[in-house]
């Protein structure tokens, strides 16, 4: 039973890894084309043909985070329904490969490709994502998301701060940065507008710089006073980090599930909506799992009797489910955002939809015929 176990998963791990780096040769030269019309917008030492390759390059572990539970999908329907075709895989039902035993030889598969996913999308892709970012900034200008950039929120002693910071330079210096103060009645107590800005390290603040503050005083009366000064330096104390300002800069997809849990504990601590962040968490969370439900949906596949130049049909029918993967799980994290829907059940519901049908194929076809 090793001996076909260690055949199967040497025959599927050829035929993912074929698949996967025929999708990310499609994916590498879309990108590449994409980037061109980049080339030369800062002049002859900006933007050029070796950082657009850079930058396409550092890309692709995101890619392959997406694309690995469909190729797995794909490469093992492949395997299961060459070894059908080929009558392998019945030779190796009479010498003791029973259902539950294919089953768990499959599964050990998947768990394989669910510590893979897992690593990629955790470690090497956010990784390569900020190093491709980095790229673009020291080229082209300046990280930036839109036209307004980054909106936070902060509490400080019952005073309540909303912040906006336009953009972030390659050296991590924060650009055009506006500081809005509220106190307990809601009511508008400062204005503070900074060219640049630095995080501090520890919990010395931001220090800004070439700065013009406006603060609101009023009197008995409730008439304001307007009192404008304009400082060369001056250290704002907050916890807000540089990791929180480019999170918010960034797409949630590409954080590290543990950045994205800190970054939603800093939302629900100012009050902010972070519906969108905590499905992208639990979607982080689930997605390297949907691996799993992708071999045992491949499984039946094996027990089907295939005709000469069958097999191109159903590996087709497995990019059809895999591309449908791919889309039902955007599908759900846009309308659980729209809907306010539970961000663990509509990161969960693909998944758990997959699931049922490969439970259902599983039964049908190899249990009960």
């Amino acid at each position: 039973m090793k001996t076909l176990r260690k055949l199967i998963h040497r025959q599927a791990l050829a035929a993912v890894a074929y698949v996967t780096l025929g999708f990310l040769a499609l994916f590498f030269f879309f990108d590449l084309v994409d980037e061109l019309r980049w080339i030369g917008r800062a002049g002859a030492d900006g933007y050029q043909m070796g950082h657009a390759l850079a930058f396409v390059a550092l890309s692709m572990p995101s890619h392959l985070y997406e694309l690995l539970p469909i190729t797995v999908l794909i490469g093992t329907i492949f395997v299961t329904a060459r070894l059908a075709q080929s009558s392998e895989f019945t030779i190796m039902r009479t010498s003791g490969l029973g259902p539950w035993k294919a089953l768990r030889t499959l599964l050990t598969l998947g768990g394989m490709f669910v510590l893979i996913t897992f690593a990629v999308g955790d470690y090497i892709a956010p990784y390569a994502d900020r190093a491709a970012q980095l790229i673009k900034a020291q080229h082209l200008g300046r990280l930036t998301s839109g036209a307004t950039g980054a909106w936070l929120k902060e509490r400080q002693n019952g005073h309540s701060f909303a912040v906006n910071v336009r953009a972030l330079s390659p050296d991590g210096a924060l650009q055009d940065v506006r500081i809005f103060e509220f106190d307990s009645e809601g009511r508008l107590t400062a204005k503070t507008q900074a060219l640049r800005g630095t995080v501090s390290s520890g919990d010395a603040g931001w220090l800004l710089e070439n700065v013009q503050r406006s603060r609101f005083e009023r009197n008995e009366a409730d008439a304001t006073k307007v009192l404008h000064e304009s400082l060369p330096q001056w250290t704002w104390p907050t916890g807000l980090s540089l990791d929180m300002v480019a999170a918010s800069l960034l797409k949630p997809d590409r954080m590290a599930t543990i950045d994205l849990f800190q970054y939603i504990r800093h939302l629900e601590a100012n009050g902010q909506s972070a519906q969108r962040y905590e499905i992208e968490f639990w979607r982080k969370v689930f997605y390297p799992l949907s691996c799993l439900v992708m071999v045992v949906l491949a499984l039946p596949f094996a027990y089907l009797h295939f005709r000469s130049g069958g097999i191109a049909g159903y590996v087709f029918g497995g990019v059809m489910a895999g591309i449908s993967f791919f889309l039902l799980n955007n599908v759900f994290g846009y309308a659980g955002n729209l809907q306010n829907w539970s961000p663990m059940w509509t990161a969960a519901a693909p998944g758990l939809i997959y699931t049922l049908l490969s439970l259902a194929a599983f039964g049908w076809l190899v249990l009960r015929r």
